[in-house]
């Protein structure tokens, strides 16, 4: 049953700010601003005035340099993966590189910041950061708001925000090398090492300047690496075995006879031709080789820079240069005969190589001599590789500090990413493939003669670009705050700012693209633009010491979308030494990406779809279970049953901005000396949200979305439709959990424990405006990460991080773990294959000694007692990828010197 909360009225917060600002402004001037502050004040992720950071009303998670150190942690992908908080997707066949997506609700909702301002986003989606780019060994800490909607940031950040710190200052060098080697055989391989240097004391000489090269690489973990994850009698177990499917593409080719309605492949008695493919269902041969990467190879080199320098007494101009290069190898299976623009390749009695005729491929029975329409996959190339590049630059200038009574922050960003797109190997022009074929001079069942391994040759385009994006925010902000006031509990402050940024995305698909149709790509160009202007103002209300009330208000203007208003309202009150309650509600506003709202927009297909399907008229059979159709007369059942299908992506010009409304209730409890308890509960609402319909969704129930399904002239699939668009509504909530407790000093050494967890009670989507409301807890996901990944968000019911660590003298050592519960795996297989998926615990140890001078030598092991990741049935690999490593038990080791 759906309970409709109302919004917190922005027409009550608005008067209470303007209330509060107007009658306490005649206080101030009665009464005087304490010279001193008794306790230092800092500026918490959240919020634009400064106060104690145990007096924070919001929920905010930090993380130090120094935890993720001691938690064997080597890239930022690892830092967030750790977060309970959120579901990360790391690097990936896609290209993308790493995003954050707290509470599950979607990438392009989580807010990622350096250093409280805004880098460019990923060119591609234009949705989210591509946090590879963020150097470790320049980080200070990572604070982590668990609230979203911030006054401060943006009210897009529905989710949260993760703002990563970095070292205000550094002095000295600082060299570090880093390897993490698996313990069985193959790729997945790390290196790292960063150079740290800099010079000068702000305090002391009044300036401060230093630099960082950061350069990690991973190399390239291919399925067969890890057969036992995917072993043939595993997926058989499962369900999805190849074997247990028709084939479509393979080596050699199948045929489909038109005119007879006849299947088959002429080296199926044979046994089809090891190790290239395995005998599967209605005389087919299938594809036995996993040619999808468990782990892609990708490599970032990352510089960062920041200059600080003092001025006028009691101002600090600060100068932050951030430049990053990534590289992402990413894998398919072997160029096919076909792709999504409805080419067919055909071979006649006129080619040698017809079954039954002089080249000697074995002949069909049934086969009347027509034309054969051929489905090949060219696996003697090798899988298909193609190389993703990926460029990010940040320019930010600032100057703070105090002026005609006013502490004053002000800023300038520029920031430009692009990303480039290469084949690099087994790509071929499609027109010349299938000519090649049609005239006689390729084999496609079996290997090429030296004039078909030439032409190969000739027709290759390795090498060539498929794509080049560019996405770039400009953007100048400024914040002033003051003391205007005394209450019972302290100065009552007011900040109030604006900023304005511009956004623009360009996006070309080469025109040459068309000669390679399996690449599932057109030609296209796109471009969008916006610009946001903003004002918002704060005002922290300390009505006695033991009770806080903060009131914020943002006001953003959008040149493509108009004005929007967000009010916040959070609270702290403190009974007892031991015990605080806290709170916040407040309303956000998210536009579209400019992908969704400006990108390609083609009138046909442009992909095909992320699993096999039946084509629900052609092959009609189960819905959401492919292998069960059959084809009807006429139609060619390798390609319209278990197959991919051809998908229509891309924008959605009428896609309208979404809203959502956050409320936060929590406590923090301190029972006992050196022991603390967080317990914030957590309210998430979002109306006409932004998405991409799931494809598990539209053909598990086809007659419902049949106006999807665009169809040719002769009945012929043309596409599915499947871009961006409001859909229903989606709602979340659940309990964040946090407990620390500190052993009592002893001759022993320190002992600390630290748990941080995260419960969902609920996380509902709707597929349509007033849709049914369908569960995405505790089973697989049908809620879409982001429109750069087709791969589901999955909700655990409880995920946490728990560590316990000692040190005494140059001696630490930490154990952690990272656990979350079981859920319903897809199941969209026979009934005898469903299944649970088990909890997933992995535990971490690290040893550090600091007892040889200037040297920090640290050892540790991931996955200690090398546990497998979870096996499903959802994916051709077996294993949950994008929720676990494959990689098993590694070793790592980290040396840091410095002079």
């Amino acid at each position: 049953m759906h309970n409709n909360r109302p919004a917190l009225p922005r027409s009550l917060a608005l008067s209470s700010i303007a209330l509060a600002a107007m009658t306490l402004a005649n206080q101030s001037m009665a009464q005087q601003t304490p010279a001193t502050e008794p306790v230092q004040k800092v500026e918490i992720t959240g919020s634009t005035i400064k106060r104690i950071a145990s007096e924070n009303a919001l929920p905010v998670t930090s993380l130090k340099q120094e935890d993720m150190k001691n938690s064997a942690l080597t890239t930022i992908a690892d830092v967030m993966t750790s977060m309970p908080v959120g579901a990360t997707n790391v690097p990936s066949s896609a290209g993308a590189g790493t995003n954050v997506n707290m509470r599950g609700i979607g990438i392009n909702r989580t807010l990622v910041v350096l250093n409280g301002r805004r880098l460019a986003n990923e060119p591609l989606s234009n949705g989210f950061v591509n946090v590879d780019v963020i150097p470790m060994s320049a980080l200070n800490r990572v604070e982590i708001l668990r609230d979203g909607a911030s006054s401060t940031f943006g009210t897009d950040a529905i989710g949260g925000v993760v703002n990563f710190i970095t070292r205000p200052t550094f002095e000295g060098v600082e060299l570090t090398g880093q390897v993490v080697q698996p313990e069985r055989a193959g790729g997945g391989r790390e290196f790292r090492v960063s150079v740290l240097g800099g010079k000068g004391s702000l305090a002391q000489d009044g300036w401060n300047i230093y630099a960082t090269v950061d350069h990690h690489k991973r190399t390239a973990l291919d399925s067969s690496d890890r057969p036992e994850l995917s072993s043939p009698e595993l997926l058989a177990r499962l369900g999805i075995a190849p074997k247990a499917s028709s084939g479509t593409y393979a080596q050699p080719a199948n045929v489909f006879s038109p005119s007879t309605n006849i299947t088959g492949n002429p080296y199926y008695a044979s046994g089809c031709t090891a190790p290239y493919s395995v005998p599967a269902l209605r005389n087919t041969c299938a594809l036995s080789a996993n040619y999808v990467l468990a782990l892609p190879e990708n490599a970032q080199t990352t510089f960062f820079s920041k200059g600080s320098l003092r001025h006028g007494g009691d101002k600090l101009f600060t100068a932050e240069l951030l430049y990053a290069q990534e590289h992402i190898t990413t894998q398919r299976a072997p160029t096919t005969s076909v792709g999504f623009n409805g080419a067919v390749m055909r071979i006649t009695p006129a080619s040698p190589y017809y079954p039954g005729g002089s080249a000697g491929v074995p002949a069909m029975a049934g086969l009347n001599g027509s034309p054969l329409n051929v489905s090949w996959s060219v696996a003697e190339l090798g899988p298909a590789i193609a190389r993703d590049e990926q460029r990010n630059l940040r320019l930010l200038l600032t100057d703070e500090g105090r002026a005609l009574g006013w502490d004053y922050r002000a800023g300038f960003t520029y920031a430009r990413g692009e990303r480039d797109s290469y084949f690099v190997q087994g790509y071929l022009n499609g027109p010349k493939l299938n000519e090649g074929v049609l005239n006689g001079i390729l084999n496609p069942f079996g290997f090429q003669d030296a004039k078909g391994r030439d032409y190969l040759k000739n027709i290759s385009v390795d090498g060539w670009q498929i794509r080049h994006t560019t996405n770039l925010y400009t953007g100048a902000d400024a914040t002033f705050t003051r003391e205007i006031g005394q209450l019972g509990g302290g100065a009552l402050t007011l900040a109030t700012g604006a900023e304005f940024h511009h956004e623009n995305n360009r996006d070309r698909s080469l025109d040459h693209d068309i000669l390679v149709p399996y690449q599932n790509r057109m030609p296209s160009y796109a471009q969008g633009q916006r610009n946001v202007a903003a004002a918002f103002a704060e005002v922290d209300l300390p009505f006695t010491k033991d009770l806080d009330v903060g009131l914020a208000v943002r006001a953003d203007r959008y040149s493509d979308f108009g004005g929007t208003v967000n009010p916040k309202l959070s609270v702290r009150w403190q009974p007892a030494r031991a015990l605080m309650l806290r709170g916040s509600a407040s309303t956000g506003f998210r536009a579209p990406t400019l992908f969704d709202r400006y990108g390609y927009r083609l009138p046909g297909a442009t992909a095909i779809s992320s699993a096999r399907w039946d084509d629900p008229k052609l092959c009609p059979g189960i819905p959401g279970r492919a292998g069960t159709g059959v084809a009807v007369p006429g139609a060619n059942p390798l390609i319209v049953c278990n197959a991919f299908l051809p998908i229509q992506q891309g924008s959605n010009p009428e896609v309208q901005p979404e809203k959502a409304r956050n409320l936060t209730l929590g406590t923090v409890i301190e029972p006992m000396r050196n022991a603390s308890v967080t317990i914030d509960y957590f309210d998430i609402e979002v109306t006409d949200s932004i998405g991409v319909l799931s494809q598990n969704a539209i053909f598990t129930n086809p007659a419902k979305y049949a106006d999807l399904f665009v169809r040719n002239a002769d009945g012929s699939l043309a596409f599915v439709r499947n871009t961006a668009a409001n859909l229903g509504d989606l709602r979340t909530s659940g309990i964040d959990l946090g407990l620390q407790y500190v052993v009592p000093r002893s001759a022993w050494g320190d002992f600390r424990f630290n748990l941080d967890g995260t419960y969902v009670t609920r996380f509902e989507t709707q597929n349509e405006k007033g849709g049914a409301w369908i569960s995405n807890l505790g089973r697989f996901g049908s809620v879409g990460s982001g429109n750069v990944s087709a791969s589901p968000t999955y909700t655990f019911r409880w995920k946490h991080t728990a560590r316990v660590s000692w040190s005494r003298g140059d001696w630490f050592a930490q154990l952690s773990n990272f656990y979350n519960t079981g859920y319903h795996d897809l199941n969209n297989v026979a009934p005898e294959y469903h299944r649970d998926i088990k909890p997933y615990s992995i535990w971490n140890s690290m040893l550090t000694y600091k007892g040889i001078r200037n040297t920090t030598v640290a050892f540790g092991v991931s996955n200690l007692f090398d546990t497998n990741p979870p096996v499903t049935n959802s994916n051709a690999l077996g294993y949950a990828s994008n929720v676990s490593s494959p990689i098993g038990r590694a070793y790592n080791l980290r040396v840091t010197y410095g002079f």
